[in-house]
């Protein structure tokens, strides 16, 4: 589904590697990696390249579904099981049409 020519998604659309991709670095020792590296680095923090864990979004649009799911929209949120939280901040779309 596009709108205004891009793609659009829903609150399902939360596989991590898939629909969101890696970004920044990590910091949380809840995380493995970064823990496993500070470990190594003697307990000092060592930030490791995210790869997300993420639930599905929360907050979607409550009137806009695609295939009967809620859209995301300015605010929509998922979390990360490493302690982070990813956010809708800044939609490519302002506006939406029926077809």
């Amino acid at each position: 589904m596009l709108v205004e020519g891009k793609p659009a998604a829903t609150i399902v659309d939360a596989t991590p590697l898939v629909h969101i991709p890696p970004f920044g670095m990590c910091t949380s020792l809840a995380n493995p990696t970064v823990a496993a590296a500070t470990a190594a680095a003697l307990g000092d923090l060592t930030p490791m390249p995210c790869v997300p864990a993420t639930t599905p979004w929360v907050n979607g649009a409550t009137g806009t579904t695609i295939g009967g799911q809620p859209t995301l929209v300015l605010g929509a949120q998922c979390q990360c099981a490493w302690g982070g939280v990813v956010q809708v901040l800044n939609p490519d779309s302002t506006r939406t049409l029926e077809a």
